[in-house]
């Protein structure tokens, strides 16, 4: 397993730690995962579930959450059983799936989640004990906080000391298990009463909240399998504890669920159930006192199990580079069994700062959504691996991917029914936090399961795209003949703002033959890629070795490309060397041959000006005309050019021929809908070259169209294209020429925009 550059010295300390010692299947995972499962919902709202939606609804409830959890335990137990599980748990898990920043965007709200539990748990616990000794009633925050740093000390002191801890906990919630199951029917009193005085299928009672409301209050009960995932550095045999403990946890957990229905059912009427829900179990049990031990077991099972896992998550964070630099140090542990206790010293500022708050109502239902989020990323994580069938993802624990997306689709139904305001919430606070990861352009060196992805996309897009000319779907992929990029950065920037990125892009040069091998050739490649990611363009590269130039221009239009997606324009520098008019004429032939639109710019001193004027040389809809009123709309819309105004100027012989040219042009544009000034010019018996001139001195960008290359005489085509130089010459405005590629209806592009 490949890992982040900074992880490597702390991973070859948890190879050796692995090796030599670390917790066990039931002590690492299996019990906390079914301590936290067990919680304070079966002790003190388990009797509302079953007396508002009676015996067989809470099964259907039971059975529907436990199953979205079993199933994110399957997508768990594949990626576990698929690579070693260290530091991090979950984390750990999506970073390597789907990359750093899904990691980061979902592993900064866990360990909050996790920390800010802490608090939760111990102000629950603080207030079971006030309530039951009333002279602690002032002393709630104080009972808490005393609570939140024994846990930390215990978590301190060592995970398997925590864990030894658990067992003792783990006693008291058996006894208080066994104690309800001998115990006996009660009234609304809390008396004791004959069991024969109950029916155990009675209608739910009056006024009790619907199906969904109480599953969304149980099914908080069943999410406790991430307890042991957290612990994931610290096992001795992740891969075969994580899958082991973690169905086990899930199975005995859906056991109990599934049979505590019947007794409450059995002991008290629907009325009773949801009045006494917090206490109705002590009420019906054989020792009244051991019900409150497994109240205070279970909140100080979750304390642990979150004060555990928390530090290691944070740990993760920072060995991985997700947190700033400032906060490497999170990533150090401590002793040989690399305990993160700077981290679990910062959970604990944490927690403190939760139980001073004092009431965390408000925020309680977004840490829900963000452990939620997790499992919904777990079980997406795996349907995606399942899917493309990576041949690196080799888990020995396998079942069909479609179930993982099943799983995802439960998790986020479920997130809409508690809470839709925090599931909102939760997700723009974990997209904010992806974006910002995004832009720090983390480097890794573990693979994820994304360029499988795209690959696959990719594979399905080529296959399904025919060679079928499109008129609907037209966008400009444009094949930039550049040479070196800094050169000629006009042609580039151009390229970018006409596909306003929605076409594709190819920068590419013609190297000499001989002067680098294929591998030189990649680093290049690789060179001008980071020169135009660091400039903000998105681009393709290539680089070709040819005798000359031309020669490897040709060569690459005629090779280059995958399958239908090629590039359908050409674009180019304009070229005053006399010497290699004939090769650059001939080249262009070839490209309009080759049905490539080709565009040419010959830059101005000034470049671009103020980008505030464009002018179209027009002559009809036919071929150029369309094409250049395309190119146009589209460089309009980039940010640079969105203030630039369209003249769409026509040249007439007379006065007459204006006045029905004007119409006519203005009608057309309102057609198109594409905002242009209509410009009628009468020649007076003036040249073109002397018309043109007159007019675009002030203009930014000047289009004209360019004459189809006559193939049997191809110097009548140079000669052609010296005297449109000459037009051009002197002009002091960028003049991009146009030659639109044949066969193809550009006007229809228009009229159907």
């Amino acid at each position: 397993m490949k890992l982040f550059g900074k992880e490597s010295n702390s991973a070859t300390q948890e190879a050796k730690k692995t090796s030599a010692s670390g917790l066990g299947t039931f002590g690492g995972v299996y019990t906390p995962s079914i301590l936290t499962i067990l919680g304070v919902i079966m002790y003190l709202r388990f009797g509302e579930v079953v007396g508002s939606v009676g015996l067989i609804g809470t099964l259907v409830i039971v059975t529907l959450s436990t199953l979205i959890t079993f199933l994110t335990s399957l997508s768990i137990c594949a990626i576990a059983t698929d690579r070693v599980v260290r530091v991090g748990g979950a984390y750990y898990m999506i970073s390597r799936s789907l990359g750093i920043e899904t990691g980061g965007a979902v592993g900064i709200p866990l360990y909050f989640a996790q920390a800010l539990s802490v608090s939760l748990y111990t102000l629950g616990f603080a207030e079971s004990v006030v309530n039951s000794f009333t002279g602690l009633k002032d002393f709630q925050v104080f009972v808490a906080l005393a609570v939140t740093i024994v846990v930390a000390v215990l978590a301190l002191t060592s995970a398997d000391v925590a864990i030894k801890s658990q067992y003792f906990i783990m006693a008291a919630i058996a006894l208080s298990l066994v104690s309800f199951v001998l115990g006996h029917p009660v009234d609304s009193g809390g008396n004791a009463i004959s069991a024969s005085e109950i029916n155990m299928f009675a209608a739910p009672a009056e006024g009790s909240k619907s199906f969904w409301e109480i599953f969304a209050l149980f099914f908080p009960a069943v999410t406790g399998i991430m307890a042991g995932v957290s612990l994931s550095g610290d096992l001795q045999d992740p891969i075969k504890s994580i899958p082991r403990g973690t169905l086990a946890a899930v199975g005995t957990g859906y056991v109990v669920y599934m049979i505590m229905p019947i007794f409450l059912a059995m002991r008290a009427d629907p009325a009773t159930l949801v009045d006494n829900s917090s206490t109705i179990m002590q009420q019906m049990s054989l020792w009244g006192p051991s019900i409150l031990l497994g109240v205070w077991g279970a909140t100080l099972s979750s304390a642990l199990g979150s004060i555990l896992g928390a530090p290691r998550v944070l740990q993760a964070l920072a060995r991985d580079g997700v947190l700033p630099d400032w906060m490497s140090f999170l990533g150090s542990g401590s002793g040989k069994d690399d305990e993160p206790r700077i981290g679990t010293a910062v959970t604990l500022v944490v927690a403190i700062a939760g139980v001073c708050i004092g009431d965390l109502n408000l925020i309680a239902p977004v840490l829900t959504m963000f452990f939620l989020t997790t499992y919904l990323v777990l079980n997406v994580s795996a349907a995606i691996e399942g899917f493309l069938q990576s041949p690196s993802f080799r888990p020995t624990f396998k079942f069909p991917w479609f179930l993982s997306l099943l799983g995802a689709g439960g998790c986020l139904a479920v997130m809409f029914l508690i809470n839709p305001v925090a599931t909102v919430v939760a997700a723009i606070v974990v997209l904010i936090i992806y974006f910002w990861l995004q832009r720090r352009e983390l480097t890794t060196t573990w693979g994820d399961v994304r360029r499988g992805l795209w690959m696959a996309l990719l594979r399905e897009a080529i296959l399904q795209t025919d060679h079928t000319q499109d008129t609907k779907n037209w966008r400009p992929s444009i094949l930039v003949l550049s040479g070196a990029p800094s050169r000629r950065w006009s042609l580039i920037r151009l390229a970018d703002a006409l596909t306003h990125k929605r076409g594709l892009i190819t920068v590419s040069s013609v190297l000499p033959l001989g002067s680098c091998d294929l591998a030189r050739q990649m680093i290049l490649e690789k060179r001008i890629r980071n020169y135009l990611e660091r400039r903000g363009v998105q681009a393709l590269v290539r680089l070709i070795t040819a005798k000359e130039p031309f020669e490897g221009a040709t060569q690459l239009v005629a090779t280059y490309g995958l399958g239908s997606v090629v590039p359908n324009t050409i674009m180019m520098g304009d070229s005053d060397n006399a010497a290699k008019r004939d090769d650059y004429c001939a080249t262009i032939a070839t490209f309009h041959e080759a049905r490539r639109s080709v565009i040419i710019l010959r830059e101005s001193k000034r470049g671009f000006g103020r980008r505030k004027k464009i002018d179209i040389w027009w002559k009809g809809m036919q071929a150029n005309g369309s094409l250049m009123l395309l190119l146009a709309y589209l460089l309009r819309k980039d940010i640079e050019w969105r203030n630039a105004q369209l003249y769409l100027k026509l040249v007439v012989s007379d006065e007459s021929a204006a006045i029905a040219a004007k119409e006519n042009v203005r009608n057309l544009v309102e057609k198109l809908r594409i905002s242009a000034v209509p410009t009628i010019l009468i020649s007076q018996g003036r040249s073109f070259k002397e018309i043109l001139h007159s007019s675009s001195v002030d203009a930014d960008l000047v289009f004209l169209g360019v004459a189809k290359p006559d193939r049997p005489d191809r110097a009548k085509f140079r000669e052609y294209y010296e005297n449109l130089q000459v037009v051009a010459s002197g002009l002091s405005t960028t003049v991009m020429f146009v030659l639109a590629a044949p066969d193809f209806a550009f006007q229809e592009v228009l009229s159907e925009s």
